[in-house]
């Protein structure tokens, strides 16, 4: 199983990115997928996560109606669509997939998750 995130970079506060985790060596569709950021000397923390029927989603709050999690299992991708980008949002963002779990629910606990993606930088400058 290996996960490839990309689309991060730098990008003024109320603009947009869209970061995207790549997968391969499994079926996506058999999985639930989260999303993850670290800020600079935080803790890692939950974003979004997407069931693997897709039909839950759930959102920390602070990103609750500026961020929208999507899959597309055919291609076997994830993403991460950032609206109204704020300084505090700039992290380093994760992308984790589990096929533990009942089918419609979403992890919020890094714990739940077996695999992770590297990571990709997302700077939103003032």
């Amino acid at each position: 199983v290996q996960l490839q995130a990309s689309g991060g970079g730098l990008v003024q506060a109320g603009g947009s990115l869209r970061i995207s985790c790549a997968a391969s060596g499994f079926t996506s569709a058999y999985y639930s997928i989260g999303w993850f950021r670290q800020a600079p000397g935080k803790e890692r923390e939950f974003v979004a996560g997407i069931s693997r029927s897709s039909r839950a989603l759930s959102y920390t709050d602070s990103v609750k109606g500026r961020f929208t999690i999507s899959r597309d299992n055919v291609k076997s991708t994830k993403w991460l669509q950032m609206d109204s980008l704020k300084p505090e949002d700039t992290a380093v963002y994760y992308c984790a997939v589990t096929a533990r779990g009942p089918y419609n629910g979403v992890h919020k606990r890094e714990v739940d998750y077996d695999y992770w993606g590297p990571g990709t930088l997302v700077t939103v400058s003032s």
